[in-house]
């Protein structure tokens, strides 16, 4: 098959890094991609939002089957362009990805379909927003309601820091659009973790549980990021709980967007606390993780190819899942003065002393090609991702590789992997 991945960063290259082993796939093309993705696809320039030139490259390279990688292509409705033009692309509708684009839409159809989340409401007035947040008198959290690339949720200590981030949002619109509506909820305990799954109607195929790291420094402190980091290793979550996520989170909700008459064909992402009440939705996503994809394609050992194309021909019910059994750990490494206001343009040394294997990958992700050298283009550059016998031989194979690679300003965490 002729295959097109849409997005350009690390998620997007580990999908084609995974896609590369299928002995089904005959040409690989990414739009746009990046530095890393040249050498084991066909970069296309333009923009990932791009419908009408996703389109075009589909229908001139003879275009098999599409993957998206993003949030943005989804919500504007790239998957219901691609299906009207009888082509093939696994992802949700822009309908079905109102559950990552609307957070106050996701929370209605929880609510309604009685899926375990915090208690919250939803304000478009500050007004109200302020009056309401008055009457509290325990941390929240407020967030856009809107797609606000992982970074439009602020966790508040107390009622003072939610008012603050209430006007932040609805009056200065440090979000824009994506905060025009905000939703107000409880601060959830617990121990948070990523499942992620493949769905194609009724069907689920649970994926290998994740730890998602959003925090910009060690120790959780810091801004909220799009991910600084990843762990994935099949003890995470024991079976029952896994069981437990998947009766009471996956099978509830997609029964709904069936009754809703939003048919669901793609990744369905939960971010999950787990409470001593049992696990709650901290929020849905509506594609693969970034950079929870980085560390589990890293531990998959079935054809990526092969279960995306069942899942579009209503087969996803005959695919198991093979999984390397051993721990892997991902290392994001971010431009400086990210993620407000990320410095761009530096040249990245050492990444040609980077010996490769099946255990160890450096995903590009905010990179470009300048007269022939690698520089930074985003605020998320590399994606460090290694697999090893524990989680601690994991790490350190990932940070002998960060430690090695350089440009100026880099700025990672030091404790993925190593901090539960």
């Amino acid at each position: 098959m002729n295959v097109l991945v849409i997005g350009g960063g690390g998620r997007e290259h580990a999908i084609c890094h995974q896609l590369r082993r299928s002995p089904l796939l005959k040409k690989l093309f990414v739009l746009p991609g990046n530095a890393g993705t040249t050498s084991i696809a066909t970069n296309i320039a333009g923009s990932a939002t791009d419908i009408a030139l996703a389109l075009e490259v589909a229908r001139r390279e003879s275009i098999d089957l599409t993957i998206v990688g993003p949030e943005d292509p989804l919500a504007a409705g790239v998957v219901d362009a691609f299906q009207k033009a009888g082509r093939r692309i696994f992802g949700p509708s822009a309908a079905a990805a109102r559950l990552e684009s609307d957070k106050a839409f996701a929370k209605q159809l929880m609510r309604q379909y009685v899926v375990p989340t915090a208690e919250a409401r939803v304000f478009d007035r500050y007004d109200l927003a302020h009056q309401y947040i008055a009457t509290r008198d325990e941390a929240l959290v407020v967030k856009a309601a809107g797609l606000a690339k992982g970074k439009g949720v602020i966790v508040c200590d107390d009622p003072s820091q939610a008012l603050l981030a209430a006007e932040d949002m609805l009056v200065k619109r440090v979000f824009g659009d994506a905060g025009s509506r905000i939703v107000v909820e409880e601060k959830l305990d617990g121990r948070e973790v990523s499942v992620l799954a493949l769905v194609e109607g009724h069907t689920i195929a649970l994926l290998e549980p994740a730890r998602d790291y959003k925090r910009l420094r060690d120790d959780d402190a810091g801004p909220n990021t799009g991910g600084m980091g990843s762990y994935s290793r099949s003890d995470l979550i024991d079976e029952a709980t896994m069981r437990l996520i998947e009766s009471q989170i996956f099978v509830p909700l997609l029964d709904g967007l069936v009754r809703e008459e939003i048919p669901y064909c793609g990744v369905l992402y939960a971010g999950l606390m787990l409470t001593p009440a049992g696990p709650k939705v901290l929020e849905f996503n509506c594609r693969f993780g970034d950079p929870e994809t980085q560390a589990l394609l890293m531990r998959l050992n079935s054809d990526l190819l092969v279960v995306v194309d069942a899942a579009l021909n209503a087969r996803l019910d005959e695919v198991t899942l093979a999984w390397d059994t051993r721990p892997s750990v991902c290392v994001v490494m971010a431009a400086p003065g990210y993620p407000d206001r990320p410095e761009l343009g530096e040249r990245i040394d050492g990444l040609s002393r980077v010996s490769e294997s099946r255990d160890l990958a450096v995903f590009h992700a905010g990179t470009q090609l300048d007269a022939g050298r690698v520089i930074t283009s985003g605020g998320r550059v590399l994606s460090v991702s290694a697999v090893g016998d524990s989680l601690t031989e994991a790490a350190d194979r990932a940070y002998a590789v960060v430690e090695n690679i350089s440009f100026r300003g880099a700025t990672y965490r030091r404790d993925i992997g190593r901090k539960n």
